[in-house]
This record gives C-alpha cells, structure tokens and sequence, in this order.
C-alpha cells in the first residue's frame, strides 16, 4: 500500500512524510536484522524520494507509538545487568547506540540524508522522554545529554530533534506534541518552531468508545500554530493503519489503529477531513513567502480576537482568528467587515479577501460502506474445518519446560514469544488439612491481562480487567479432591505496556499472591502457594506448530462436520475466494469471542469483537469549538469494541485462500464473512463563492437524490430544502454537471444557480447529496 498511501498524501498537500523506526521489528532477536518485505526502511524512503517528497526519520529508539513495549524489543528487558531502560545504564545506552548507528549507516550508504542530495531531513532521538524525566532523577537528564551526544556524533548532516523535551541540549530541537502547539516555544531562542504530532484523532482500547476529532478544529489547530510562528507541523497519524499481528501495545490497543486519519484504516480519503486540511495546505503554500520572510504583527482585538500580519516588499497576508468557544466575531480590517465564526481562523493572501477558513468546511462528505462479498463461486456461508487445541499436558497434567520456586514475570519467561505462558503447580491435600472445607476458593493476583484458570484439568474460570487497569483479584470456588491436585493458569497479555516512567519494570502475567483459601464458619485459612514449585510452558501447541501457515507440516488432521461453538481453546479453518474487484478487504468476526486470525498464513491480528465499548456517547452532533480531548466526541458506545478487521488484497490469491482463526474464548464462526469498502454516496453542504467537487473516488457518479442551492438543511442522507432557492433547477444543474463522471466541480454561485428570494444577511449554501 505504500506508493498508493503517499502519493494520496501528496495529493492531499503534504511535503513530507514522518516515520518511526520499530527496533522490536528489526531486530527481533539480539543481533539478528530484519529489514525484509514490509520492514525495508530502505525501499520505505525510497518510495518517498520517487513522489518527490521529503522525509522525516524519528529513529528513537523509543516509540511509544501504542506499539508492543514501545517499540523495544523485549530481550533488550531481559539482557543481563540491564535493570531498567531509558537511563543511564551502560547496558542499554550500548544497545540504544549500536541500533541507532546501524539505521543511521542504513540510510548513509544509500545516500538518503538530505546531506547526501536525499530526502531526510531530520532525524530524531528519543521520544516524549520530558513527559517522564524527572521519575529518573539525576540520571535521566545525564541519559539526556548523552542520547543529544551520541545523535550528534553520528554526523548525519541534517539537524536531529527531541519532541517534547523543555531542556534538550543544543543543538538538539525540541518539539511539541498535542492537541494544540500554538502557544509552544522552543527552549533554544534560534530553535524553529516545531510541531511533531497533530493528533489527527486518537487511538483506540478494547472495551474503548471510538474517539472522534473534527475537521474543523484540527484544521483551527493548524492555522492557529502557522499564524503564531510555527515552522513545521506533521500529523498524527495521517494514516493510521492496523496493528497486524501481535504489534498492538497497551495493553489492551485494538488491532485498527486508524486513529480518525485523513487517510482511512484501508486507504480510502476520509472525507471531509481529507479535502478540508488539502484546502488549508493550498491556503498555506499560497502565502508560504510571506509565512518564511515575512515582518510579523499581531494586534489583539479583544481577549480572544486577533489579527495577525505577515508584510513583504510584495504585500502582506494576514491570518483573523477568533479562539472564542461560543460567539463569533465582526473584524473590522482596513474599513471591511469580516465575520470570524468562533473557534476558527481565517487565511487572506492578500488581507482582503478571505480564501479559507478553518470552520467553513467547503468539501464533501464521503459515506462509506461494506459490501457484500461478491466472488466467483463463493457460498453463502463459509464452510468450516476445526481442531482442538492440545492442553492435556498442561491444563491436566501440569508439564512445562522450565520450573521455579517462585512466580516468574511473563516478560522474563516468555520473552515475547507468545502472548500466552502456562503457570502450573500441583498441591497435596488431606481431608484433614486445615484449610479443608465444602467452601474453597482460588485467589489469584494478576496483572490486568487475561487468566484462564484449570483445576485438575477443569476449567473453573476466566476474568480480564481492561484498558488503563493493571492488577485485579481473580477469585472462584473449587474443588479438590484428597491427594495431588494440579493447579495450571493460562496467562494470556494484550500487548505489552508502551508508555509512562519506568513501564518496562511493569509486571505482566501472574504477578501473586496465588492463594487457596479455605472457610469454617466465620474462620478463614490461607494456604499460599506462590513460592511453590512452579513450571511454565510457554505459547500454544497450535501456535508453536503453526496451524495458520499452509506450509505447515502439522496443519492436517482437521475435522468436519459437527462444527463445536461456543468452545474455549479451538482452532478453525476454511477456505474462500478473493472479493472481485479492487475496493478494500475487511473480515467481518462478528460471532467470534477472542482469538487470533490469519489469511494465507498472514496475521492480521488480534480480535475480540464479544468486548462491547462502554457507555458515554452523545446523540447530538459533534461540536467543533472548545479544546479537543479523546473523550469529548465519542461514538459506537455499546457495539463490539472492533468488529471489523482489514484484509490487504496484497495477500489475497486469485483462487483459494485460507482463513484460519484461534478462538480463545469460545464463540460461533457460521457468521464471519468478508466485505468490500465502497464509497456508497458523496455529500456536501459548501458555501456560496466557493467551489464545491463531488468524486466517487474512482466510480461513477451514478444519481443526483438533493440538490438545492440557499438555506436548505439538514445533513448527509437527510437533506431538507430551507424557506429560499435559486430561481434556476438545482438538482438539473447537478446531474448535467456530475452524473456519468468520477468526479465534477461545482461553482456555487446565483451565477450558476440563479438568483434566490434569501432574506439580506442568509448565508447562502449549496447542499447535495449524489450516489455512486
């Protein structure tokens, strides 16, 4: 997908690409390199130099980026003397500087800094570390100014920058990140202004309501930041994507990480917000003279008015803002009268005619949909093939390969291998033993992922916690028979911790006590069993002999017919044909509990559509104006957290393919299916003197069902003609203009649409809504 995603980029006005560098991905084991297929850095930037843009490399190591442990590969936790990472531990600072010097090396004997004639140009070190300095003392600011030393002496030519970072020792810059970097300075007087990551939106956690940013504030965010001076501002994220395999940190990140990007999950433009901030890049290129050379003026009209002006020898431009949450504004501005809706700027090339402003969105609404999967020969319903997966050994008989005296943390004996590590111990009871009773229980301390607890290879009961929660009390009634029972807890992580101070010491797993614990009566005896003899297995028998790959020696032995729902711990399998066509793949889960899923061996990550988002979303329209967090516009409360998972056609073959899905917790797949992502209806509701283009994004427009040009109201699919119109046939205007085209530009104006009997002071607009 890359040359199709940044050659959209460029047509939605950007210059330059960021990108992180994910040391997990590349060095998976110590000193053992990868950078084949989807991890060739090289080929990435490469693909950016042949659109003709420019690049940004945030090596970090560091990422956070919700990604598995940051971006740090977990080895790198279990290196000895290592204690903890990002200080001043030898250990790590070699490890750090032997990654950070082998991408640098990359990139040099490709010629790819913009020293070199290449694309690059600017590096980064570390990431967001200010956030959580001061938890590291003395030695985080000594980590500081060496990680600024050893950027420097890798003399890559083009500057390295920190982001968030107030004390980063020059010549490092330092960045800001958030909602809003108007109001941001750069510790360094000759620093420029920076902005690393405009959160386009925010990402999302199993049991999360999907959070939402508007075009029109993160639009308002950006005009404000190059109106106060800023220099450079990159999106987070213009395209998202997905956490494919187990690369979703947290814990708890879902698999889509599409972030409410300009660039949806798929690829696909997320209208408006694609052609509203595409607008603004025009607006901000046109005065980019002034923006760089220009004598700057800000007159404060009122606490919340402003105007501010860029002059040169050819003119000025000016930016009007208004940050006012509720009332917009009248400026007055050489003897003309502009009207600053509030919470918005506007950009005037010339200051005397306004061309953009952030909160008039001139652009359409593109309604996108899932269809039904049309294929060749495909059935209705998939026809599945399942097996059990084996946990006699470990469930019933308690079998591992490694034993303790102790609990050991999942990072330590997993090492990242697995999501899942086995913790199994046995215990001897007589009836005569004191804790004996009718009325024993399991207590089990955990550390916020998933247990699934087996006594005597019964399974007594699961529990999770959820996002931002990291330790619970796992607790059920058992039964024990006289004589050796064995006790097997199957620990299952969802993604490892990515972000705060010290999160890589963080336990994962059974962190302990594990307590049985028996009553008499208002008695309670407690038999702890954590510094029992403990022994670990480590993954799955179907993960270890790769059940999902077709090349699989072990991949035999399915079973037909009598298909098992509702289930823990079962494999399936089917086979299925490629949807036709080009749009967007997506596998419907629905049905399905919690698992993994693969498509011709390819992981496409983790799912868990039976986790419903909690509550706290608003039937009322979004509004744009005031500060943005995560929680203010929210939306899919009460559905499965994700129900739908993103398939690239690049690993789909024209015949048969497979799918294959790992069902943890049990749950029923007659209902999973596949589906295109087509573009159903484009909508828009543009202002008078504006143009306004309709595209089906590379289908036909096929029908006009609204058009009126005036006041009418409403919004996209539900379009209501307003109290005036244009003497002229809207809806004729449109269907000559549009019908049997992939795209058409309208010009709104009584010019086109005729004169309309508006009251004196309408503000008049064109809405329509076409089907593709």
């Amino acid at each position: 997908m890359w040359p199709d995603l940044i050659k959209k980029s460029k047509e939605g006005g950007l210059d330059t690409i960021e990108t992180y560098v994910f040391w997990n991905a590349h060095e998976p084991v110590r000193r053992q390199y990868d950078f084949s297929a989807n991890l060739d850095l090289v080929r990435f930037i490469k693909t950016i130099q042949n659109e003709g843009l420019y690049a940004v490399l945030r090596i970090g190591p560091y990422v956070c980026a919700e990604w598995n442990y940051g971006g740090f590969p977990v080895w790198l936790h279990n290196l000895p003397g290592i204690e903890e990472l990002r200080t001043t531990n030898p250990v790590f600072m070699n490890e750090m500087q032997n990654f950070t010097t082998l991408i640098v090396d990359m990139m040099k004997q490709e010629n790819l800094f913009a020293s070199q004639g290449g694309p690059i140009i600017l590096a980064q070190i570390e990431n967001e570390y200010g956030n959580v300095m001061t938890s590291y003392g003395d030695a985080g600011k000594a980590y500081v100014n060496w990680c600024a030393n050893m950027a420097d002496s890798q003399n890559v030519g083009v500057p390295w920058i920190m982001c968030q970072q107030d004390d980063a020792p020059e010549p490092t810059i330092n960045t800001c990140n958030g909602w809003y970097c108007d109001q941001f300075t750069p510790n360094n007087a000759k620093s420029p202004k920076m902005w690393t990551e405009n959160w386009t939106g925010w990402f999302k956690s199993w049991g999360g309501r999907d959070p939402v940013r508007t075009p029109e504030d993160l639009a308002f965010s950006v005009a404000r930041f190059f109106q106060l001076g800023g220099t450079f501002q990159n999106y987070y994220m213009y395209h998202g994507g997905t956490n494919f395999d187990r690369m979703a940190g947290g814990p708890y990140i879902t698999t889509t990480y599409d972030y409410n990007a300009p660039l949806d999950e798929y690829g696909n433009l997320n209208q408006p917000k694609f052609g509203h901030l595409k607008q603004l890049h025009a607006a901000l290129k046109s005065i980019e003279k002034a923006l760089v050379s220009g004598n700057v003026t800000t007159t404060d009209l009122t606490d919340s008015v402003s105007i501010t002006e860029y002059a040169t020898d050819k003119g000025k431009s000016c930016f009007f803002s208004n940050i006012n949450e509720t009332t917009d504004a009248l400026v007055n501005y050489l003897g003309k009268d502009f009207n600053v809706p509030a919470w918005s700027v506007s950009i005037l090339p010339d200051c005397q005619e306004e061309v953009y402003n952030t909160a008039k969105v001139n652009t359409q609404t593109s309604v996108m949909v899932k269809k039904e999967n049309k294929a060749e020969n495909e059935p209705e319903v998939l026809e599945w093939m399942w097996r059990p997966e084996n946990i006699d050994n470990t469930a019933r008989l308690g079998k591992g390969q490694v034993t303790a005296n102790k609990l050991i943390d999942q990072k330590d004996a997993a090492n990242d291998a697995s999501d899942y590590l086995w913790y199994m111990t046995s215990v001897n009871l007589k009836k005569k033993d004191p804790i004996w009773s009718n009325e024993m229980t399991l207590r089990i301390n955990v550390s916020g992922h998933i247990v699934h607890a087996f006594v005597n290879g019964e399974h007594i009961g699961s529990q999770w916690a959820s996002y931002d929660v990291y330790n619970y009390i796992f607790e059920q009634e058992v039964k024990l028979k006289p004589g050796k029972n064995i006790i097997s807890l199957l620990s299952a992580t969802i993604g490892l911790k990515n972000y705060g101070a010290q999160y890589d010491l963080i336990q994962s797993g059974i962190v302990g006590p594990v307590q049985l614990i028996g009553r008499h009566g208002d008695e309670t005896i407690i038999k702890d069993l954590s510094n029992h003899k403990w022994s670990y297995e480590v993954g799955l028998h179907g993960f270890e002999n790769r059940l999902f790959s077709p090349e699989s020696r072990f991949a035999t032995k399915w079973q037909s017919g009598n298909l098992p729902v509702n289930r823990m711990m079962t494999w399936y399998k089917t086979t299925f044909k490629p949807p036709l066509g080009t749009d967007p793949v997506t596998l419907d889960l629905q049905g399905l509990g919690k698992g993994m899923a693969w498509v011709n061996g390819h992981s496409i990550g983790r799912y868990w559509p039976s986790f419903i988002a909690e509550d706290g979303c608003s039937d009322e329209p979004c509004d744009y104006r005031g500060s943005y967090t995560n929680t203010k516009c929210v939306r899919d409360c009460g559905k499965p957290t994700q129900q739908w998972y993103h398939v690239p056609r690049s690993w789909l073959n024209e015949g048969d393919n497979t799918l294959v899905l790992f069902e943890e917790f049990g749950g029923n797949p007659s209902l999973v299916n596949f589906k295109t992502i087509a573009m159903e209806k484009a909508c828009g509701h543009a202002y008078e003197k504006k143009s306004l283009e309709l595209s089906c994004q590379g289908k036909e427009i096929t029908g006009i069902k609204f058009a009126s040009f005036g006041d009418p109201t409403g919004s996209c699919g539900n379009f209501s003609k307003g109290s005036c119109e244009g003497k002229n046939d809207a809806m004729k205007i449109v269907e000559d203009l549009c019908i049997g085209k992939e795209s058409c530009v309208i010009d709104i104006s009584e010019d086109t649409f005729g004169a309309t009997n508006c009251a004196l002071g309408v503000v008049k607009r064109l809405a329509v809504e076409a089907v593709c």
